[in-house]
């Protein structure tokens, strides 16, 4: 039976992605600085630990017979784009001492593979209907905040581990993920997920509120389609970075008016002063093409399948207000 660890297993995609490797046949351990805040972990073990101190990301290294055959690092202080622009220095300190302690104990400790989960704000901004953008041209780097320069400092750290040890490093960049049992309110939301609360709690013909005037362009990636090229990815030898997202670009309004058709209500939107982001996401996925990843979740399939999750949380809340 093969071994993996996945760090950040008590959020979003590490939770599902735990749950797609119990599936496969692994023994798992998750480790987390908090347990998952709407369903319990699948993982074998889960170990509640503070990855940003090293003696903690030898203790989740540790294994009794040797090391983990795999280990998945998606442990990071990470948000939407309302958290990603308020909270600059916890993201950059809090995310490269994890990254930092883990990929440099996995490598002492011989582990054979290790994911490191990156993100497309590694990008600069671009212009609505830019060519597509490779990985490659992620480099000379202009990223729009700082949550991208940190992961892409990570991504150097990493394969440059790779190279000095042999460790075999594969690196997504993710492209907006959202599905069921992600954070939908709170202020740490992405976009689909907060839009989704937003058309759940509005009353037929309300006013759902949408940062900058809505012509954003970014393409959203389901949470299932995201774990299968993290699996994918993970078993291939694709070296250097590779981005996984939904082929899929719409506005940041039509993202709105999806969720409202989902819901079947009818929304005005008001655009209001708030953080927005690079104007355009346009990137190349030929190199997870590659390997066999096809995004199956189309957006409107994805949101009806988030919606439904999202608006019984916001009936929950509700619930408990009375």
């Amino acid at each position: 039976m093969k071994t993996a660890l996945v760090c950040g297993a008590g959020g979003f995609i590490g939770a599902h992605l735990v749950k797609r490797l119990k599936r496969e046949g692994y023994w798992v351990r998750g480790v987390d600085i908090k347990t998952h805040e709407f369903a319990p972990s699948a993982a074998d073990e889960f170990h509640k630990l503070d990855l940003r101190e090293e003696e903690n990301c030898k203790q989740a290294l540790t294994l009794k017979n040797g090391p983990f055959d795999e280990v998945y690092q998606l442990a990071a202080d990470m948000g939407g784009m309302g958290f990603i622009h308020s909270a600059e220095c916890e993201i950059m300190r809090n995310s490269v001492l994890i990254n930092i302690h883990m990929t440099h104990n996995a490598a002492m400790m011989k582990v054979p593979r290790y994911f490191f989960s990156s993100s497309v704000c590694v990008y600069r901004d671009m212009k609505p209907g830019e060519p597509e953008m490779k990985e490659s041209e992620a480099v000379p780097a202009h990223p729009d905040n700082e949550y991208g320069w940190e992961k892409l400092y990570s991504e150097r750290f990493a394969q440059a581990y790779e190279r000095r040890y042999g460790m075999a490093v594969r690196i997504a960049r993710f492209q907006n993920c959202y599905g069921p049992e992600g954070t939908w309110n709170g202020g740490r939301e992405k976009a689909p997920a907060a839009m989704c609360r937003k058309v759940a709690m509005a009353k037929e013909d309300g006013i759902i509120e949408v940062w900058g005037d809505g012509s954003a362009v970014r393409s959203y990636t389901y949470v299932d389609d995201m774990v299968d090229g993290i699996y994918r990815l993970m078993h291939s030898d694709l070296q250097g970075a590779v981005n996984i997202g939904c082929p899929q670009y719409v506005t940041v309004d039509e993202l709105a008016q999806t969720v409202a058709k989902v819901a079947g209500k009818k929304i005005t939107i008001k655009h209001v002063k708030g953080p927005v982001g690079v104007q355009s996401r346009n990137f190349s996925n030929e190199r997870i093409y590659s390997i066999g990843w096809r995004s199956q979740f189309p957006l409107k399939k994805g949101v009806a399948l988030t919606y439904p999750w999202i608006e019984e949380q916001v009936r929950k809340l509700k619930a408990k207000k009375k």
